[in-house]
């Protein structure tokens, strides 16, 4: 790129089949060793520059949304996610739903078992396309991307409407007067990962007190392992959590109503930073997003600017100022004392009405539905950055030997 820039006559390998044509031709001499190694491993680091790259040229010619994407940095070992994903070769789920085979690697058996995804194969309905490996949190996981044929079922209430409002104090609060409970699992667990981290600064770790590197003692690795882990339970807990209540309000309401949150602006406030980080509201407005294109039904998203709070559901009246310290809204005009988070999700259900007769109504957007019956993605993937569908299975914990 610097010689390009000076005028010289270069061609810069920028796409993913560029990348990999310039990759065989040097690997001979570069890589030696290449031939050891499974060829999607190389495939996978260079469709990872290719996107970076891409990312990359987007941000900095405007086309990109969100922060600036700084130019791409070499994986270093230890840091990252290690992963690995297979687009040719044997990648399939064995019959006993125990065991899958992949290239290179063999037959491995699963700690969790495949049978969701293999009844789907067995009867036609999905099919492989291509598979990943990563290790995170001390443990080994396969992901399978399938295109699945489904036909989702209709919800329980296809004609009702619940506005969500969500929160801190209540992760999300319905408009019929539900009141979903914020597990916040880091929180619970503050007093195990700071007594693991006390102890981990203890041990005899891999730098010395001059800064020097050495070996780590065997307490240290398993007091590391035991905090990985301790994380783990935490992020599980809380996707657990999102999972079972988005999955409840697309069972269950034809349209849901909820506010677009600038979750980064919020995140700035060191005040309420961790407890937001905490009940990862930016995961759940995701997950709403594509179960309720799955599930063919309609989701409405109230402008960021849209007053939900300081509005009266009952008489429309609009407050000037309504300060965080104010957890019950007191109406002026007509008297009514509600609070203010079920008051706000009532304003978000009223939004239906008004969207649906096409009037803007402070900037509501729906989202475009797909109808029922269709080729849908399998319930049970969820999808990644790309926007691929794709079925987690737990490997195991990982011993003294990768492989």
């Amino acid at each position: 790129m610097e010689a390009k820039a000076a005028g010289e006559d270069i061609q810069v390998p920028w796409t993913f089949f560029e990348l990999r044509r310039a990759w065989n031709q040097a690997k001979h001499e570069v890589a030696p060793w290449w031939a050891q190694n499974s060829k999607e491993a190389y495939s996978s680091g260079l469709d990872g520059l290719a996107r970076a790259l891409k990312n990359w040229q987007d941000s900095k010619q405007g086309r990109r949304a969100g922060p600036r994407m700084g130019f791409p940095r070499r994986k270093r070992k230890g840091r990252g996610t290690e992963s690995c994903r297979f687009t040719t070769g044997a990648i399939r789920v064995e019959a006993d739903r125990h065991h899958v085979t992949l290239p290179r690697l063999g037959r491995i058996r699963t700690h969790e078992s495949t049978r969701k995804l293999a009844r789907r194969l067995e009867q036609g309905t999905a099919r492989i396309m291509t598979a990943a490996i990563m290790r995170t949190q001390g443990r080994w996981f396969v992901s399978f991307t399938c295109e699945v044929t489904r036909s989702m079922a209709p919800p329980r209430r296809p004609s009702a409407a619940i506005g969500v409002d969500l929160g801190i104090r209540h992760l999300a609060v319905l408009s019929d007067g539900q009141l979903i409970p914020n597990p916040a699992p880091l929180l619970r667990a503050r007093l195990r990962l700071n007594r693991l981290n006390r102890q981990l600064a203890r041990r005899h770790g891999p730098r010395a007190a001059d800064g020097s590197l050495r070996d780590p003692s065997k307490g240290w690795r398993e007091t590391r392992r035991r905090l990985a882990r301790q994380y783990a339970r935490v992020a599980n807990v809380r996707r657990n959590n999102l999972h079972q209540l988005t999955s409840e309000l697309v069972d269950t309401y034809g349209t849901i109503v909820i506010e677009r949150l600038n979750v980064a602006g919020l995140l700035k406030n060191r005040r309420v930073a961790g407890r937001l980080a905490d009940a990862s509201l930016g995961e759940l407005r995701r997950q709403l997003a594509y179960k309720s294109a799955w599930a063919g039904i309609s989701l409405i998203e109230a402008d960021r600017f849209f007053p939900s709070s300081k509005i009266c559901s009952r008489c429309g009246h609009v407050k000037a100022k309504l300060p965080l310290s104010e957890r019950e809204y007191q109406c002026e005009h007509c008297g009514m004392v509600l609070d203010r988070d079920l008051n706000a999700a009532r304003n978000l259900a009223a939004l239906v009405a008004s969207t649906m007769n096409g009037v803007a109504g402070s900037g509501p957007e729906t989202g475009n539905a797909r109808g029922w019956g269709q080729a849908l993605p399998f319930a049970g993937m969820v999808p990644d950055e790309a926007g691929s569908r794709h079925q987690v299975m737990d490997l195991g914990e990982t011993g003294t030997a990768d492989w």
